[in-house]
C-alpha cells in the first residue's frame, strides 16, 4: 500500500509499504476514504522528531471502510463506514469506565509513562501505524471505531469525530463556560475555529478569538465569533477587557500550544533540539524546559479572577516556567489533556448528523488534495500558505 512515512525533519514521503495485517482478534483493517493532517502532525514534522525512526507512518484522524475484522470485534461488520478515534482504549478498565480513555490502563505505554496509545504519534505512545495510508489496522476495534451512516454525506461531516469535534468539545468542558459568560479562544487552527463555534453552541454570550492569520479571523467572524487580529499594536488585555465588563474571560482556551510566536528564545530551542540526534534531544526534550510559552502565559494574563483556563495545544518541555505568582493571586483552574474521545462521541455524532449542521463542520477543510500530495501539504499547512486551515488527503484519488 502507500502511505505517508516520516523521514527526518520536515522530510515526509509517500512510499509503498507491506500492507497491514489483523495481529489480535480485537483487530480490523479498514480501507482509509479519508485522513486530515492535524496541527500537532506538525509537531512530529518539526519538534518532536527525537522520538521516531524513518518509515514510520503518520496520521491519526482517518476514517474509512471497513475490510477484514478479527475474531473479537464482531459488533464490526465488513462494509461498515467508520471514524477511527485517534486514541486507543479497552473501553473496560478503570480509566476507561471513568471516561478517561486517554488514561486507559490497558493500551497506556507504560515504559514511556505516557497515557493510551495513539495512531501515528511517535514511541511515547506506543509506536502503532497511522491513518494517512491506503489501509489501517486498528487496534481495539471491538470498542474504538465509531460507525457512522453510509449515507453519501462526504467524509467531511464524519471525519473530525476522530480528533478535531471531541478535542474541541472536551476543551470548552473543561473551560467550565458559565452559560452566558464570556470565552477566549487563542489560536483559530482546526481545534480553535471548532472550540469557538461549540463554546457558542453551549451557551456562551461572548466568544472571542484570536490570531494573526487573516484566512482563520474570516472564517471564525464567518460563525458569528468576535475576532481579534493579533498583527497590529493591539493591547490584548485591554481589548479583551473591553469586551467582558472590564473584568477578563471566564474562560480562556489555549488552541496553540508549543507552537506559540513571541518567544524567540523558545523557537530556537526548538529548532535546535529537533536538529540533534534523538539520543541527545530526548532527554533535553524530557528533563528541559523547550516550549514556547507565550500563548499558555497569555491565556493566564486573559482570564479574569477566579476564571478557568483549559488548554488543548500540546506542550512537550518536562520543566517549562509557569506564573505560579500570578496563577495563585487570580485563584485560576487549569486543566489539561488529550480528548477522551469515546467520552463525547454520543451527543457530537448527532449533532454532525443534523442536516442544518449547528458546528458548520462542512466549512472547516480548506484543501482535499490525493495522498500523494502530501508532502507539499504538510509544508503549506507549516508555512500557513494559500489560505491552508484544514487539509483532508484522499488515499485513493490520482495524484494531479
Amino acid at each position: 500500500m502507500r502511505a505517508l512515512t516520516w523521514q527526518g525533519r520536515e522530510d515526509v514521503r509517500v512510499e509503498t509499504v507491506p500492507d497491514p495485517v489483523i495481529k489480535e482478534p480485537t483487530d480490523a483493517i479498514i480501507r482509509v476514504t479519508s485522513t486530515a493532517i492535524c496541527g500537532s502532525d506538525l509537531h512530529l514534522y518539526s519538534v518532536l522528531g527525537a522520538y521516531l525512526s524513518p518509515g514510520d507512518i503518520l496520521g491519526h484522524e482517518a476514517m474509512g471502510v471497513v475490510e477484514e475484522v478479527g475474531a473479537e470485534a464482531s459488533r464490526l461488520k465488513v462494509g461498515d463506514r467508520v471514524v477511527v478515534p485517534f486514541g486507543i482504549a479497552c473501553g473496560s478498565c478503570f480509566m476507561c469506565r471513568s471516561g478517561l480513555q486517554s488514561q486507559c490502563e490497558t493500551t497506556q505505554v507504560r515504559e514511556e509513562g505516557k497515557g493510551a496509545a495513539l495512531f501515528g504519534y511517535t514511541k511515547l505512545y506506543g509506536s502503532v501505524a497511522g491513518g494517512q495510508a491506503e489501509y489501517l489496522r486498528v487496534p481495539r476495534a471491538d470498542v474504538g471505531p465509531i460507525v457512522v451512516p453510509d449515507d453519501g454525506s462526504p467524509d467531511e461531516r464524519y471525519l473530525y469525530l476522530s480528533d478535531v469535534l471531541p478535542t474541541a468539545w472536551q476543551a470548552v468542558e473543561y473551560a467550565s463556560v458559565p452559560t452566558g459568560g464570556s470565552v477566549v479562544v487563542l489560536g483559530l487552527g482546526p481545534i480553535g475555529q471548532m472550540a469557538a463555534r461549540i463554546a457558542r453552541h453551549r451557551g456562551a454570550s461572548v466568544v472571542i478569538g484570536i490570531d494573526s492569520v487573516p484566512e482563520r479571523l474570516e472564517m471564525a467572524a464567518r460563525h458569528g465569533i468576535e475576532v481579534i487580529d493579533t498583527r497590529g499594536d493591539v493591547d490584548l488585555l485591554d481589548a479583551v477587557r473591553s469586551r467582558t465588563n472590564g473584568r477578563g474571560a471566564a474562560a480562556v482556551i489555549d488552541a496553540v500550544g508549543m507552537e506559540a510566536h513571541g518567544s524567540p528564545l523558545a523557537h530556537a530551542a526548538h529548532r535546535m533540539v529537533s536538529r540533534l540526534p534523538s539520543a541527545i534531544a530526548e532527554p533535553i526534550i524530557e528533563h528541559a524546559a523547550i516550549d514556547r510559552l507565550d500563548a499558555l502565559h497569555t491565556a493566564i494574563t486573559l482570564a479574569r479572577r477566579g476564571g478557568t483556563v483549559s488548554v488543548v495545544g500540546v506542550y512537550g518541555g518536562a520543566l517549562d516556567p509557569m506564573p505560579m505568582m500570578e496563577i495563585f493571586d487570580k485563584q485560576l483552574t487549569l486543566r489539561f489533556g488529550q480528548a477522551n474521545v469515546l467520552r463525547w462521541v454520543p451527543e457530537l455524532t448527532w449533532l454532525v448528523s443534523r442536516r442544518d449542521d449547528p458546528l458548520g463542520v462542512m466549512d472547516l477543510r480548506t484543501h482535499r488534495l490525493p495522498l500523494e500530495s502530501a508532502p507539499g501539504a504538510y509544508e503549506m499547512f507549516q508555512r500557513k500558505e494559500d489560505g491552508c486551515i484544514k487539509v483532508v488527503l484522499d488515499p485513493w484519488e490520482a495524484a494531479a
